[in-house]
Parts: structure tokens; sequence; C-alpha cells
């Protein structure tokens, strides 16, 4: 064989730049010599000088390099691709060249062997790389992929080169989203990390495994579609920006929600990107985390918040308002039947796993992408400081909205003050329990104006101020009154009327009654329940203390135990399962007023040879959703309730009603009418000489019916046939009639009884202390 310098290789169109051909200051580096071995050129197209080797020799040639023989007279030491010795340098030979680079000819002839491919770049064998070009540190393989090469990649198995060149331009950002394409430890390419030499072949095979190894995506889409893919990726970082921008900058109330508060710059933001581009990548992943659970939570927060302003007109108390998730539960089902409340149950716990659960990965998907474009993230971050510091400063507002907002963090710090408020409330309530002004009054100088009266203290549901003032409702309620107080006159009664304020509104009767009965402020459920586990004196408690009443409950809205109606001092109660109706359920009301009255006539007031009476009532048909709703029908026609049925069926759907929230309003009204044509009929056909009626509204109706309204006062009204218990509240300037006047004495709820106790008590001139809120 020949032993004169081999010919150059020829270089490869497709083939990146060899990475040793260059110095790092940029020119060629000359060994001056003109002799080169293997390890400087690395091998070469292989040519063979006899063209005796056979076609099968010559076909297993190309598909896999060659294995370099010694030529003539070379020395036999260890071979660099089969021996474990070090590799010795020798001199390149013709032969030494693989065939994988140019097909192999007959140099005799010139003429390429059948089947063979035209002269030129042949395409990549399955397993096999083109990419990389022999190192001389990696001597018998290829240069080790680098991770910050951007030459194009190796072809996979089955890939053609269409598809490879289309996927090209998108590989750095997809080598970003995707699981890098990694080597065993130690492993540098076809080479090992030690400098062994490895085959080529085998080589080739591990870095097409190793590219089919980056994730396809489903049934191998990302591959098909890289421009999809791209767009996918492009667009699920948007949706998660979009995402982590809406939690911050949305309000916690339906009413503040406009199109120019959603354009808002928050500080939040900005402060949060640069939290994320300084930390460590572990300490970022974890961070990344925690801050989508705050975030989730928030929003949830937020929207309890907006579902408790749009019933209770207050944001969610998360020391005290747990329990009413239950209450809300069992509304669902006495509303929209069993199904719905499970229906509404599961649909909430799914909601609250989606939030959670898209506010981890949003964030996480943030903080990935800000590490990878950090450079670029470092700039925006830097003016979007600058830009809300200005916005800021000089107060720049849109369409009235100030653009610089620090509102979440303001959300934040007024929900941890709340809770502390709440956790520090019990000690203040404790306190203004303590003070009574009746406590140590004797039993035979209590309420000593109303002795002999049979007296009953009256709670309509939901009826508020705007039952009378909302000009849409207004005029039939006045109607109502009218013809109410004209059959009040006709039976010889008279009637004094006021406001008072109530300490909640669209829900929470039970606070309301608390307040006005205990002569306290109790505004949350922790506060009910101190009351309900002390010795604290109320106004029933206070009747039943003298001796001179029987105290009864009638509560058609209870239908579960209710162990703290002892502590209100009452001798029997009468609950929705003890008042004898068959009927059927109005939604959540389980008995009509009129029959609640009639059942209360029956059971105690038309007794004869009775001690008088102090009971409280509670109306529960002018409760929410206020559908289907009972009217009044001849009061000997009520029986066991089973007409009502009746009734029932011709009534509305509340479904169907509270899609239209003008419905809900004249729904709303009709039942409080009800309520009203109830009571004045019942003290019309069952009073006497020693009926005093005090009846009152508990609470303001929901948002959807006061229209936003932030009023809690509810109106309240003193009923007798004898003049001389409502000559002991002449001085308080309440309105004769049923309709108190705009300008009459508006009082907080819980001044109610202590002002009544001293007006019949044993010094009517002397009003006694009373508690503040």
């Amino acid at each position: 064989m020949s032993h004169h310098t081999p010919p150059r290789q020829l270089p490869d169109a497709d083939a990146g730049p060899d990475p040793d051909a260059t110095a790092t200051d940029g020119t060629r580096e000359d060994s001056g010599t003109d002799e080169r071995t293997e390890a400087d050129t690395g091998p070469g197209p292989r040519e063979r000088a006899e063209g005796t080797a056979g076609a099968e020799e010559r076909g297993a040639a190309s598909a896999k390099p060659a294995v370099p023989h010694p030529a003539d007279g070379e020395p036999t030491g260890p071979h660099p691709a089969t021996d474990d010795g070090p590799a010795v340098p020798r001199p390149a030979t013709a032969a030494d060249e693989p065939t994988g680079s140019r097909p192999a000819t007959d140099e005799l002839t010139g003429e390429q062997p059948a089947g063979a491919e035209p002269k030129g770049r042949q395409p990549a064998a399955a397993g096999e790389s083109d990419g990389p070009q022999p190192s001389v540190d990696h001597p018998g393989g290829t240069e080790p992929a680098d991770a910050e090469s951007t030459g194009p990649r190796p072809a996979a198995a089955g890939e053609d080169a269409d598809a490879r060149s289309t996927e090209e331009p998108a590989a750095p950002e997809a080598a970003a989203d995707d699981p890098a394409v990694s080597r065993p430890a130690g492993d540098s390419g076809p080479g090992t990390a030690e400098g062994q030499p490895v085959d080529t072949a085998s080589a080739g095979e591990a870095d097409a495994a190793s590219a089919s190894a980056v994730r396809p995506g489903w049934f191998g889409w990302r591959r098909r579609y890289p421009r999809a893919a791209r767009a996918v990726r492009v667009g699920t970082t948007v949706l998660a920006g979009a995402l982590v921008l809406t939690i911050l900058i949305v309000p916690n109330r339906l009413d503040w929600m406009s199109v120019q508060a959603f354009f808002r710059l928050p500080v939040e933001a900005v402060f949060l990107t640069a939290v994320l581009l300084v930390l460590p990548p572990r300490a970022r992943r974890i961070t990344a985390g925690g801050l989508g659970v705050l975030l989730g939570l928030s929003a949830i927060l937020k929207c309890l918040d907006m579902g408790f302003r749009q019933t209770l007109a207050r944001p969610f108390d998360l020391v005290f308002d747990w329990v009413l998730l239950s209450d809300g539960a069992d509304w669902v089902k006495d509303s929209f039947g069993r199904s719905g409340e499970v229906l509404a149950v599961v649909g909430v716990i799914v909601l609250v796993i989606a939030v959670l659960a898209l506010s981890v990965l949003a964030m996480t998907r943030l903080a990935n992408v800000l590490a990878r474009h950090r450079t670029g993230a470092v700039r925006a971050t830097l003016v979007l400081g600058v830009a809300w510091v200005v916005c800021f400063t000089l107060g720049v507002q849109n369409g009235g909205v100030t653009i610089a907002t620090k509102g979440y963090a303001q959300y934040l710090s007024n929900r941890v003050q709340y809770v502390r408020d709440g956790l520090g409330d019990a000690d203040v309530y404790k306190k203004q329990m303590a003070a009574d002004a009746f406590a140590k009054t004797p039993s035979d100088q209590l309420l000593t104006g109303l002795r002999g009266k049979d007296v009953m203290l009256t709670f309509i549901e939901s009826y508020g101020r705007v039952a009378i003032d909302d000009p849409s409702m207004g005029p039939e309620v006045d109607a109502t009154l009218k013809e109410g107080e004209a059959r009040l006159k006709g039976a010889g009664f008279e009637a004094r009327s006021g406001w008072l304020k109530s300490p909640v509104t669209g829900a929470g009767s039970w606070l309301a009654h608390s307040t006005f009965l205990s002569g306290t402020w109790v505004k949350n459920q922790q506060r009910y329940r101190s009351l309900t586990t002390s010795d604290r004196a109320t106004l029933t408690s206070y009747f039943q203390k003298t001796g001179a009443w029987r105290t009864v409950g009638i509560v058609p809205g209870v239908r579960k135990s209710w162990p703290e109606g002892k502590y209100f001092g009452l001798d029997h109660i009468y609950d929705s399962t003890h008042l004898g109706y068959q009927g059927p359920y109005f939604s959540w009301t389980p008995v009509p007023d009129q029959f609640s009255l009639e059942s209360f006539q029956k059971l105690e007031h038309g007794k004869k040879d009775r001690d008088p009476i102090m009971a409280e009532i509670i109306l529960a048909s002018s409760h929410n959703p206020w559908s289907p709703i009972a009217h009044t029908i001849d009061w000997n026609d009520l029986g066991d309730g089973k007409i009502f049925y009746k009734i029932k069926k011709e009534g509305t759907n509340p479904t169907e009603v509270w899609k239209s929230s003008k419905r809900v309003r004249t729904e709303y009204r009709k039942a409080i009418q009800y309520s009203l044509d109830s009571l004045t009929q019942w003290v019309q056909r069952y009073g006497d000489d020693n009926t005093v009626l005090v009846f009152l509204g508990d609470h303001q109706p929901v948002p959807t019916v006061t229209g936003g309204s932030t009023s809690k006062d509810v109106p309240v009204t003193i009923v007798a046939r004898d003049p001389k218990v409502l000559d002991r509240i002449s001085d308080w300037g309440w309105t004769p009639g049923l309709k108190p006047a705009a300008n009459a004495p508006e009082w907080p709820m819980n001044k109610f009884r202590d002002r009544f106790m001293t007006a019949y008590g044993s010094n009517p001139g002397t009003a006694g202390s009373t508690t503040s809120h």
C-alpha cells in the first residue's frame, strides 16, 4: 500500500465547521509541517487502493466506519478502537478513512460498486450521527455534543431531513422546555470521559436513542407539528401570566368589577419576579410552588368574599364563618333538592382543587421561563419597576382607576388584621356581656308595666327598610301596611313604629335575634356561642325570671336539635315538627306563617284558664329564596296544612325566579306582604285587651334585592289595644301606625332590650345603661 501523504478530506456540506480548525483568537493554527497524523485529521473518507475487495465488504464498510488496519511494515500495537491500551498516533493512510462520509470507489476503474449511492453526502443511517467532527481529545470518535452547540442535531431513526430542518429553528427553546437529551454520567460522546475510544457506530446509535428520548408529546405530535408545539408553549405561558395577574388585581367584590380594574400594574408582580430571578434553581422551584399555593388560596378567599358580600354584605370571616358553609349547603338542599346540594358541593370541591393546581402550575412555568430568559427578564423587571414608581408617584389613572396598584398586598394585610381582630374579639365581648344594668334588679320590679299581658316578640324574616323605601316595592308594601293598620284600628288597636339597626344583613337571623334579646352586639358566630354558653340574661329570660309569664317559642325554621333554646329562657319550644303541619315545604320555609300563627293559637294562646304568655315567634315565609310562596286563605280552611300542596303547585320555581333580579325583588315583596297580612289578620281575629305585639324585621335581604344599599335598618312596631302600653313609650318619638317615618329614630338593635325593660319597669323614667358595640 502507498505510504504517501493521504489526500485531504472533502468537507461535508451539511456538517458544521470543524471545532478544531480555528484557534480561540479566530486564526487558523499551523503546525509548520505538511504531515498530519490521525490525531490531527481524524478518519477521512475511506478509499481503497485495490479493486479486489468484494461488494459485500464495501457494503459493510458503508454502514459502519471501518476499523483501520495497519499498513505494510507498520507496527501492530494496540488498536485505538479495539484494545484497552492508549491510542498510538501513526501516519494516516487512505485506508484509514471511513466509508460513512463518502462512498467507496474502485481506484482502478473509478466506478462505484453496484447499488452504491452517487458521490456526495450520504444520508445518515439509522443510529448514525453526521454532525460533530472528530476531535483530538476524543481519538477514534467524534466530538461530544455540547449543550451550547447550535449545530444541527443528529437525525433520529425514521426521521427525514425535511422534518429535521423544519424543527431546527425551534431547537434552543425546545431544549429549554423539554427534558434535555442527556448522556450517562461520565459519558462524553463516542469517547469516554477517561479518553478511552469506543466504537463510533455504537456512539451513533446512542445519539439516536438519546435524540428519540426528547419528549414527543401525545402520539408524537410535537415532532410532527413543531410550529403548533411552539404555539402551545407560548400560549400556555401567556395563560399562566394572565392567571397570576388576574388573581393579583381582581377585586373581592362584584360591584368593583370593571374593565379598567384589569388594566393595572400590580407592584406585587414586579416584586415576585425580582425574587424569583435572584433565587438559585432549587429555592426558585420551591418558592414558585409556595407562591402558587398562596395565590390559589387568596383566589378562593376572594371568591368567598364575593359570595358573602352578595348575601351578607360583608367579606368572609376566616375565623367565624366556616359554620355558615354547612348552613349554605342546607339552604341549597331545601331550595333545589338533594341532587342540587350534591352537585353544588362536588362542584365546589373540584373548583377548589383546580384553582390550587392551576395556580401552582402557572407560577412554576413562569419561574422556569424567567430562568431561561434571565437577561431579558431582568431588563423587563427594571423597566416595569420604574414605570410603577412613576405612575404611583404621579397618581396616573385610567377611567378613575389607579394604574399603579398595591391592592393585593393591602388585601392580604387587611385579611390578616381581620383574623387578629377576630381572635381577640372574645375578650372584648366577655367584658360587654358582664355589663348588665338589670342583673341585680329584683324580679318583682321587672317588667311591671306588662303584668297580665300576653306579649308576643315576633320576627319577620328579611323584613328590611328596602321593602318600605324602595320605589319598585314601596308602594305595594305601603298599601299592605295601610290595609293592616285599618284592620287593626277596626279591632281597637294602635301602633307605634321606628327603626333598628341590625348587626347583619342578607342572612344570620339568629345573630339578629340574639342581639335584640340579649342587649349585646352579636355580630359573629363566636359571639353567639359565647353568649349562649354564658349567664347573660335575655329579654325572654327576664320574663321567665319574674314567674309571671309562661314563655314559649314558635320556631318553624328550626328542624334540628336546638340546645341553645334553653338559654333564651323558654319553657317550651315548638319547632317545625311540633306544630301539626302536614303540608309541603315552601323552599327553605318548612311551615307557612299563617299556619304557624294558627298553631300558636291552638297550642297556647287559645287555651282557657292559662297564665299570661310571653311568646317568641319567628315568621319564616319571607326567607330567601322567596319562591314559591304561600298566600293567605280562610283561616277555617287551614286544617292540617295539606291544602298548601295545591298552593305550592301554583307557585313559582326558584330556579326560574333567580335568573332575573327583577323577579327576585318581586317575589321578595310578595313574601313580605304575605307575612304582614298573616300577622295583622291574626291580631284582628284573636287579639284582645291583653295582647301586646312587638314585631320587627331581623335584617335586610340580600344585595340582589337591596341593590347595593349599605343600610342595615329594619322596621320595628309595637301594637296594643291598651293605651297605657303605648303611653309608656311616648317619649321614644316613634311614628304612629305600622310604617315608620323616614326620620323616625334609629337605634342599634342591641339598645332595644334595656330601653324596653326601662319603659315597662318599676321606674319607667329611668333608662338603664346599655352596652356599646
